[in-house]
């Protein structure tokens, strides 16, 4: 159901199994504040005594009606195992459900972990809790936790993050003066949702079981541009009578505006999650001369704060390698990193099926119960036609894909085409498509590379036109979806420190760059390098503006940074806070309006409308 105002959001602390309090109180807030569109219940849902009286069976029994959507994650507690798991075997709640499990009309349980939408908000929540619970529910995996690290990854802003414990530190660097007592108290901590909540950077986080309430000032994120609030709630007619429900009216973050996600109120904070980082990070920099300043971008590369990745033990697949192609805790991780998994998950098989080897979904599934019979990996030239469109039918490049951003597309021509890139790093970051499905340029069919040649030398006077240089970079990884030659414009004034920081960032990182100086001849320079490319390893090239490339092939233990080129350049044009793809995202309005000015522009040269380039 959607809605066409500004969504209005209702949280309650542990319910306790008071549900006739509770949604009495949302009755009256309903009427005097409302009307409300959903209610989130954190902590503990259901009762902590067996003397309670059963009030939850009024509501499935229909004796009584739940008020507003309502929605809980606190799955533990008297009585919990034996409603939920006859919930979970009603047909309509089989399989994945992301959006919660149904138990009556309007109440619904979030399971595990997972991110759905609703009105527009982006929802994301960790059911159960950290330590052990009878009966097995109430209590998070690592499953749940590695599919919030996958989600972390995602694009996009989070509105909503609804957690049953409270972070530890969350108190770091805030004035807790007026605090309840309870805020210093260390039970109901947990370092997992500290973890968690630092990567997806929420807008707002919510959290019960401690008992208090507590607001915290706002704090910024690490690379991000909007501040989170954390929000601790009491329990349902707790004799203290501290606050148990809190409304909010949010807009959707993917309805904001630039300038409005970036608002900072006054008493905002430093992230309590970074402090400590902080204090370690000023201590190295006290070590450098005071002219360092490039250098000190890259402490994020030092080799001895990184861990080598490794093979992963257990028989359950990791759902963040499966899904994303790397896993951020390496050899440590308990599941297993299988690259053929990941193969299949990429051809739209069920992850259930490729875990378990079922789908409790059947048929009502939208993913595929078969394995591929066609081979993991891609072959030297290009795959068959039916892989092509199998593997293509839900990418983000594909331009025959439902899931292509056609508005961000300058130009199409016959092997490639150039399109805006998303959250672009400066003005006019574009990137360089195949058309096919392939995943990378290297195994591309080498008689395209004289229109990819054209589309590089086209792109050059563009930008030189604007006083600017062009540098281009690839991050080839094992099994790829979808190749991307990226095109970044360089000031005139620091396009001489190119390899210099390149060079730099690599020695933080513990390797040293291959280096190809193909004279005027760039295309000789992809000749060399295709020879150097066995089309199953991992590496990263970068072609400087002087046409110098650099090469790393990457070792298969290696863990090597995914923004890697990003990174560097945001450290060489004093941009770091944008190194973060996910961070600079624009509305669709401003990325059509970017598209149209670099089209008039690049008009003049583009060699998809025969300019000679």
């Amino acid at each position: 159901m959607a809605t066409t105002s500004t969504p209005r959001i209702l949280f309650c602390g542990d319910v306790l199994g008071n549900l006739h309090q509770l949604f009495k109180r949302v009755q009256t807030v309903n009427k005097s504040s409302g009307p409300f569109d959903a209610l989130f219940c954190v902590g503990q849902f259901f009762p902590d005594s067996a003397d309670r009286p059963d009030e939850l069976s009024d509501y499935l029994d229909g004796r009584v009606a739940v008020p507003i959507p309502t929605y809980f994650t606190g799955d533990y507690g008297v009585g919990a195992a034996r409603f939920l798991s006859a919930a979970s075997k009603l047909p309509s709640n089989l399989g994945f459900k992301t959006d919660g499990v149904q138990l009556c009309s309007n109440l619904y349980w979030l399971k595990g972990s997972g991110r759905f939408s609703l009105h527009g908000l982006s929802v994301v929540y960790l059911s159960g809790r950290r330590s052990q619970d009878a009966g097995g529910y109430g209590v998070y995996t690592e499953d749940d936790v590695d599919a919030l690290r996958a989600l972390a990854e995602e694009p996009g802003i989070v509105d909503m993050f609804l957690t049953n414990e409270w972070p530890s530190g969350v108190s770091n660097g805030a004035d807790t003066s007026n605090a309840p007592p309870g805020v210093s108290d260390p039970s109901a901590y947990d370092s997992i949702v500290s973890e968690l909540v630092a990567e997806i950077k929420p807008r707002y986080h919510i959290a019960g079981t401690k008992g208090v309430y507590y607001a915290r000032e706002p704090y910024c994120n690490k690379e991000a541009e909007h501040v989170t609030r954390f929000i601790g709630l009491a329990a349902v007619g707790n004799k203290e009578k501290q606050k148990f429900i809190h409304a909010i009216s949010p807009t959707p973050a993917s309805m904001m505006s630039t300038a409005e996600i970036r608002t900072r109120p006054p008493n905002t904070t430093l992230s309590p999650y970074m402090l400590a980082e902080k204090t370690s990070h000023a201590r190295e920099a006290t070590k450098r001369p005071a002219n360092s300043d490039i250098d000190t971008q890259y402490w994020r590369f030092d080799v001895s704060k990184r861990q080598k990745q490794g093979g992963a033990g257990g028989d359950k697949l990791c759902f963040k390698f499966t899904s994303s192609g790397s896993c951020s805790r390496g050899e440590k991780c308990n599941y297993r990193h299988d690259a053929d998994a990941r193969d299949q998950y990429l051809r739209n098989v069920c992850f259930d099926f490729l875990n378990k080897g079922k789908c409790e979904r059947g048929p009502d599934c939208n993913f595929n119960h078969s394995l591929s019979e066609e081979g993991a990996s891609f072959s030297q030239n290009a795959r068959s036609h039916s892989d092509r469109r199998s593997s293509g039918k839900n990418c983000w490049f594909c331009l025959s894909s439902p899931n292509v951003e056609s508005h961000l597309v300058i130009s199409i021509g016959e092997s490639y085409y150039c399109t805006l890139a998303k959250g672009a790093l400066v003005q006019n970051h574009v990137l360089l498509v195949p058309i096919e499905h392939c995943p990378n340029t290297l195994m591309m069919p080498s008689e395209t590379d004289m229109e990819l040649a054209k589309y590089k030398n086209a792109l050059n006077m563009y930008y030189k036109n604007q006083a600017n240089e062009v540098v281009f970079f690839e991050w080839i990884f094992q099994h790829s979806p979808h190749a991307n030659l990226q095109a970044v414009p360089i000031p005139l004034s620091k396009a001489s420190n190119v390899q210099r920081i390149f060079n730099l960032a690599a020695k933080k990182l513990g390797f040293e760059f291959a280096v190809v100086n193909p004279d005027d001849d760039s295309s000789e320079g992809r000749k060399l390098l295709r020879s150097q490319f066995d089309g199953k390893s991992s590496i990263f090239y970068v072609e400087l503006p002087e046409g110098t490339i650099l090469s790393h092939l990457v070792d298969d233990k290696e863990k090597f940074p995914v923004q890697f080129g990003r990174e560097v350049l945001a450290g060489l044009l004093s941009v770091p806070e944008r190194a973060d793809w996910k961070n600079c995202k624009l509305n669709k309005d401003e990325e059509v309006q970017i598209v149209e000015s670099f089209k008039k522009g690049f008009g003049d040269y583009d060699p998809a409308k025969g300019f000679p380039s």
